[in-house]
Parts: structure tokens; C-alpha cells; sequence
């Protein structure tokens, strides 16, 4: 008897391509890279939000005026797991960020990304700022300022308004947000300061007790008299009589006993009251 060698049919081979070609070929992928603006701005990168470059005139070639662009923020380890949602109801939101690690956000139209810069008659910057709405949690695609220094990745993602994806971009680089440092983990002890630091705060020391001292002197001074009057004046007033002071002359002991009564030195007798 003769076996005929059966060869595997190339159906299960294909079924997996054939299932991810049709969202890959119907969704057009823009050579644009997202990054952060190169302008001089302050507070480009924070500890919760970052700034965007606009795309202007990036979609003008895959989006209608009725498609809507979204931005995709995801953690950067999580990005490669993320899948476009076919429809709006499967778009992810905020809260998703910390279950699922992404969600999406910031949602423009095509006339919102003009070729033209406008920023000269009115002021403004072209950037996107991703988490710059504080208290928005209750509404439906909030852009709540990011819960962690990150690395995230984000992408722009060409959404029809009743159907699925149309085009998107690259994922860009990993963006890391500033952190800052947990108080509690800030050194106070002296012996950690540089010796510029030591010198400072030493003549800074020195400096503020001069300072003390001599405000205390100048207060000694001012208010000595008040508890040390002044010796008292050669002329003494009393009431409206003005005297001199006298000095008392000392008479001798001897002197004293010899002297008749009524005879002392520097007085006229007393007359006799004999006729």
C-alpha cells in the first residue's frame, strides 16, 4: 500500500496575519516623532506636567475637519502593550492610568493645528501641556497632572468620529518628570555642609550678636538717667525761694569752752535788757 505524505494546510499559518492586517493596513502610520518643545519656556518639564510641540501641519493629509486627534500618554514600559480603541466608547480615560498604564487625552480637531503660527497677534505659545487641568476628575477626559516621575511615552492618534482609528504617529522618547525630594530625607547635620556654608553662617552668627550688644549699650545709655539722676545743682529751689548752700564751719573744742555764751566767732553781742 502506498501513503501519500499529507502537507499542512497554510490556513492556521495565515489566520494570525490575516487577522492583524486589516488594522494595520487601514491605519496610516505619520513619520512624526512627539517631543518636548524646544522653546524657552519656564516650567517646560515639572514634577507633573510637560510641554508638547503642536503638530501643525502634521495631518493635514490623513485627517478630515470631522476626525478628532488625541494624544496617547502611557508609562514608557507600557506603551508596546497598548491597543488603539475602534471606537469612542473603548477610548480609555485618567483613572486608567494607574490600572492599565495609559490612557488618552487632549482631544483637538484639525482646525486647532494650523500651518500658520498665530502666537505673534495673540500671544499665545503653541504647545500642548499634558497635565495642566487641576480638578477635572469628573469630567470624561480629564488632563490631570501626572501622578509619578514617569518615563512616559506619548503618540498622536487619528480617530474618525464614528469609526475606528485612521492614522497615528511614532511613539516618542521616554519623558521623565522632576521629582522633588522628600523632606524627610533632607540632612540637617552640620557636618554634611560645604566649609563656604560654615564660614557664611559663622560671620552671619557673629554679625547678629554685635548687632544685639550694641543695641542693648545704646539702651543702657538712653535710659541710665532715669534710674541714676544727676547731682543735684549748686542752687537749690524751694518753692519760689532761691538760696545758697551753706558750708559749716568747724569750730575747735577747746575753743568752744573758753568762749563766753553769746560770744561766738562772727556774731554781735546780745544788748543787755538792764536800763
Amino acid at each position: 500500500m502506498e501513503f501519500t505524505r499529507m502537507r499542512p494546510h497554510p490556513w492556521p499559518l495565515l489566520l494570525p496575519v490575516l487577522v492583524w492586517l486589516p488594522q494595520s493596513l487601514s491605519l496610516d502610520l505619520i513619520p512624526y516623532t512627539p517631543q518636548i518643545t524646544a522653546r524657552d519656556l519656564g516650567g517646560k518639564v515639572t514634577a507633573t506636567t510637560f510641554s508638547l510641540e503642536q503638530p501643525r501641519c502634521v495631518f493635514d493629509e490623513h485627517a478630515s475637519s470631522n476626525d478628532t486627534i488625541w494624544l496617547v500618554v502611557a508609562f514608557s514600559n507600557a506603551s508596546r502593550d497598548f491597543q488603539n480603541p475602534q471606537t469612542a466608547a473603548k477610548i480609555p480615560t485618567f483613572p486608567q492610568l494607574l490600572t492599565d498604564g495609559h490612557y488618552m487625552t487632549l482631544p483637538l480637531s484639525l482646525d486647532q493645528l494650523p500651518c500658520e503660527d498665530l502666537t505673534g497677534g495673540s500671544g499665545g505659545v503653541p504647545v500642548l501641556r499634558v497635565g495642566n487641568d487641576f480638578g477635572c476628575y469628573q469630567q470624561p477626559y480629564c488632563n490631570a497632572p501626572l501622578p509619578s516621575q514617569g518615563p512616559y511615552s506619548v503618540k498622536f492618534l487619528v480617530m474618525d468620529a464614528g469609526g475606528p482609528p485612521k492614522a497615528e504617529t511614532k511613539w516618542s522618547n521616554p519623558i521623565f518628570l522632576h521629582q522633588g525630594k522628600n523632606p524627610n530625607a533632607i540632612d540637617t547635620w552640620p557636618g554634611r555642609r560645604s566649609g563656604c556654608m560654615i564660614v557664611i553662617t559663622s560671620i552671619l552668627s557673629v554679625l547678629a550678636g554685635l548687632l544685639l550688644l550694641a543695641f542693648l549699650a545704646a539702651s543702657t545709655t538712653r535710659f541710665s538717667s532715669l534710674w541714676w539722676p544727676e547731682e543735684a545743682p549748686e542752687q537749690l529751689r524751694i518753692g519760689s525761694f532761691m538760696g545758697k548752700r551753706y558750708m559749716t564751719h568747724h569750730i575747735p573744742p577747746s575753743e568752744a569752752a573758753t568762749l563766753p555764751v553769746g560770744c561766738e566767732p562772727g556774731l554781735d553781742p546780745l544788748p543787755s535788757l538792764s536800763p
